[in-house]
């Protein structure tokens, strides 16, 4: 209770800082430019500089905000990144070249790639799925809100979840995790499915693509009810069946759409930390890029200088995707 009361504390009081600042500050401009009771020429130049003056007003706290916290802290990283393990001492390229060369490095971005084809795609493909099919029956919504219930969750708690789900104890002992417990029912042996070699990386991915399955269905959704019935209509009278005119008529027409759902979804796989840490702390090889800088700048390893590459090395692959992402937004806004 104390925790939840201090967290109701701060959102007032930030709402209410947030407030303050955007009336004062209209309020404070709207003084120092008036617009009434003076002479026309007058009241045209305080428009045009008021006009030009308040979208800063708003812009302006983000922008040092994101100076502050996105800039700044890349800028530091590159130049942290030529320096060795207490960031003192000037090592030039040899993070870099110790990159490279070293296994555990390698794992993770193994991982990572394998997450990166898996995640955004299943997610992608099961919520253009459940997206389609729950738009036919009469209780479609109650599906989507419960498709989409986990995205309330914290990836913590979604692991947390499914640690119990793949919950193992020895044979003969009573299985509370709900796999093993299957298994156990149709006569099978129990697995300790987390640390099992190569397959344990798919049942991390597995939680991912549950939480945002519900992601991908909303906005799929909006988009397949954007399409024209005309076009469907026009399909099923010249015979397509229902497969056909959803890979090849409606698809086809939300295909932009799907890609923006599925470079977003690309991203957050780029950045996953919270889920290997929970469930394996990269053991067994679950390593991933996120989780191996963590190790590296702030636990075992200690070294900032090659904390501050492998941040790099996943800020270098989230870019391009997120430029991209950007850019075919805006083509859609002005399209539109």
């Amino acid at each position: 209770m104390e925790q939840l009361a201090s967290a109701l504390v701060y959102m007032v009081i930030g709402v209410s800082v947030c407030a303050f600042y955007f009336y004062g500050s209209n309020f404070l401009l709207d003084k120092l430019f008036p617009t009434k009771n003076r002479a026309v020429t007058i009241v045209a130049r305080n428009l045009r500089i008021t006009t030009r003056i308040r979208p800063w007003l708003f812009l302006g706290p983000a922008i040092i905000f994101l100076t502050f916290y996105l800039f700044y802290p890349v800028v530091d990283s590159i130049i942290l990144s030529f320096y060795g393990r207490a960031g003192k001492e000037f090592v030039g390229l040899s993070n870099y070249s110790w990159l490279f060369s070293n296994d555990e490095f390698l794992e993770s971005f193994r991982n990572n790639m394998m997450w990166l084809v898996v995640v955004p795609t299943s997610a992608t493909f099961l919520g253009l799925v459940i997206a389609s099919m729950t738009d036919r029956i009469w209780w479609g919504n109650i599906a989507k809100t419960l498709i989409f219930m986990p995205m309330a969750i914290s990836f913590v708690g979604a692991s947390v979840i499914w640690k119990f789900i793949y919950d193992y104890q020895s044979a003969g002992n009573t299985q509370i995790g709900l796999l093993n417990a299957i298994v156990v029912f149709f006569g099978g042996e129990p697995q300790n499915w987390i640390s099992m070699p190569f397959w344990n990386n798919f049942f991390l991915m597995v939680i991912l693509i549950w939480i945002q399955t519900g992601f991908a269905m909303v906005i799929l959704s909006a988009a397949l009810r954007g399409i024209p019935d005309e076009t469907i209509e026009a399909a099923v009278l010249d015979g397509a069946n229902g497969i056909q005119i959803f890979f090849k008529i409606m698809v086809p027409q939300i295909w932009g759409t799907i890609a923006v759902v599925w470079t977003t979804i690309t991203i957050l796989v780029l950045k996953v930390f919270d889920i290997v840490l929970a469930m394996t702390n990269g053991q067994w090889n679950t390593q991933v890029l996120a989780n191996q800088m963590f190790t590296w700048m702030f636990r075992g390893g200690g070294d900032f200088g090659r904390g501050a590459v492998i941040a790099l090395v996943i800020m270098v692959l989230v870019t391009p995707i997120m430029i991209w992402n950007i850019r075919r937004a805006n083509q859609e806004m002005e399209g539109r």
